[in-house]
């Protein structure tokens, strides 16, 4: 669904139909007050559209963190990345988990072929 922002993202909702006004990120985690509730607001500052572009694995589960910042005058989107499937933290959501990638022999051979054409310019 597209975000306030324009951009498509699969964890953004909203109901406008026959009068409902909703509007909401289901990847915000506010258990135990953690997070500071979500507004349309902050789709514009927000990575996981780009991390769900570059990395499309379904075992890849997100959260986000919204935090205030300087007493409440700006608002911090922390992205944390989770593989289900190794049971691990993931480092880079956009590169994604090293033991799923190691599981496809292809792309290893790709990111080599991408590491030598940096080195060319």
């Amino acid at each position: 669904m597209r975000t306030p922002d324009g951009r498509e993202c699969r964890h953004y909702y909203q109901d406008f139909h026959r009068g409902a006004n909703r509007q909401e990120c289901r990847l915000v985690s506010t258990v135990a007050g953690k997070s500071v509730p979500w507004r349309p607001k902050d789709c514009a500052g927000c990575p996981v559209p780009e991390i769900l572009q570059a990395n499309s694995s379904r075992d890849l589960e997100l959260r986000l963190q919204i935090s205030p910042i300087l007493l409440g005058l700006g608002r911090r989107l922390a992205v944390s990345a989770y593989c289900r499937r190794h049971n691990s933290p993931i480092d880079d959501p956009f590169v994604g988990c090293p033991a799923c990638n190691g599981d496809r022999p292809g792309l290893d051979q790709f990111l080599r072929a991408l590491e030598q054409d940096d080195d060319r310019t």
